[in-house]
This record gives structure tokens, sequence and C-alpha cells, in this order.
């Protein structure tokens, strides 16, 4: 299952992002919004040809495909407003085994984040990449993100310093290839039992919206094994992007990697560290 993401402060890009999705025929089925604003998701029922009275419903008649619209209950975040099935188990609300590709815990704790920081997202669902590739250019140029830079195949490789371990990354991280590449890295390292990684992004040239959710999850993924993720030499471009969608605060940033391998309690030495 592909997963594109978009991240939006904006009710009438959102709007536009969906006329824009449904012209290029993606599935009413795959399309889930959220957001805490119920006029603004009121205001994207009519984008996508819904017509939406009362906002009622429950995580099971929405995970089961019953409705099409609800408000929802969050802890620590209050209402959601959400369209489209499978909406709740996008936010970890629907019972286990109700429904085949359900997220990861890494998934829902991220969307739960966005909507924690006052956003809103369009989520597109899909078997098909080709889809998913389509529907990311639309959520990506009119969503929250960085602007479109020339092709770079993103890169990895790793540097172990004592008991940290430097990952750095290069070129671009986005849907496909860049976010599936990051992910093996991270299951790979915390398979290892390396749970204390320092993210070198200093050759990262683009970040879309995906790729941007992978980041969060890594993050999550690492601190749910009890470790501790650090980033640094962020370009200004994507330190920006965290800023925009109000996610710098689910990051350790720090300004050089000398500083970040300092930051680790009882951390090795750092001589010779560039």
């Amino acid at each position: 299952m592909e997963t594109a993401i978009g991240v939006f402060s904006s009710r009438e890009r959102a709007a536009e992002a969906v006329r824009q999705l449904q012209g290029q025929n993606v599935p009413r089925e795959a399309l889930v919004f959220l957001s805490r604003s119920e006029s603004e998701t009121r205001t994207i029922a009519r984008a996508i040809g819904a017509a939406v009275g009362g906002f009622v419903g429950s995580a099971a008649s929405m995970s089961a495909g019953v409705v099409a619209a609800a408000s929802l209950l969050l802890p620590e975040i209050g209402a959601v407003f959400a369209l489209g099935f499978g909406a709740a188990s996008l936010l970890g609300l629907s019972r286990p085994g109700a429904a085949e590709n359900q997220p990861s815990s890494e998934d829902v704790a991220f969307f739960r984040e966005v909507l924690k920081q006052g956003r809103s997202l369009i989520v597109v669902r899909t078997e098909s990449p080709e889809l998913a590739a389509r529907a990311c250019a639309i959520l990506d140029r009119l969503g929250i993100g960085m602007q479109p830079r020339p092709l770079a195949r993103m890169t990895t490789s790793t540097r172990q310093l004592g008991e940290v371990v430097v990952l750095d990354i290069g070129g671009r991280i986005t849907l496909g290839e860049g976010n599936v590449m990051l992910r093996e890295v991270i299951r790979k390292l915390a398979e290892n039992g390396i749970t204390r990684i320092v993210m070198n992004l200093r050759e990262v040239v683009y970040v879309d919206s995906s790729g941007l959710g992978e980041l969060v999850r890594t993050h999550l993924t690492i601190h749910g094994k009890g470790g501790r993720l650090k980033l640094t030499n962020l370009h200004p471009a994507v330190h920006e992007l965290l800023h925009t969608t109000k996610l710098a605060s689910v990051f350790d940033i720090h300004p050089d990697e000398a500083a970040a391998i300092q930051s680790f309690s009882g951390a090795p030495s750092i001589e010779g560290v560039a």
C-alpha cells in the first residue's frame, strides 16, 4: 500500500488539491481528509461532492465504511473532523483486525502530531505506485512543502562513533524509493540494537510530504525502542519546512554533528569529528 500525504494550513488550497486529485482519477474511497476545523471539513466535503449534515458517527462505523463523515474525539487533541472511509484507522481508533492494511503505530502518531499542531491532512492510500506518485505531486505542490529540486537519488551511509551511529543522507527523501530506503536503514539499525543515531542531512536537497512523514516515523520508531534520534546540518529549506509544518518541536535538532553527538548523555569522545 502506497501512501501520499499532504499537510495544509489553507482550506482553499486543500479544496483545490481535492479537485485536482479527482481530476487525476483518484477514487473517493482512497481519499481521507482530517482536520480540527468543522467549517474547513465542510468546504472539503463540497469539493469531494459529499453531502454532510451533522458530523456524527463513531470510529467503528467509519472504519467499517458505514459512514463517510464523522467527528472523532482524540485524547490531547479534542474533536477531529474526518471525511473518507478508513479515517478512523489512520488515527488508531479502529478495532484490531477490523480491516486490512492498518497503518503502523508510527503512521498513526505522525497523523495525530500534525493535527495537534493545528494543520489539516489529505491522505491518499492506493495499491498503485503510479497513482500515488501523481497524488503526491499534487499534494506537495498545493500543501506545505519545499519547492521541487532537480532529481537527485537518495543515498545513505553510516559511521560508527562509539555507541553513536551517524547516518549520512543525501539527495531526496520522497515517496517511493527515498522513504522506503530510509525505513529499511532504520529497521536494520534498530534490529542490531543501535538506537543512538545522529541523522546528518547536510546533503538532503528536497523532502516531499511523504518524506517528512518518514522522518517523523523514524523519530517515533527509535523513541519507541528506548533510543534517541538527533538531526543535524539541516538545509535551510528543510529547516523551514519543519517550522512551517510546526513539526520542528518533534525533533531534537542541532547545528552541527559535534553538538549532536555531545548531546547524548555519556557520549563518546568527539575528537576528530568534522
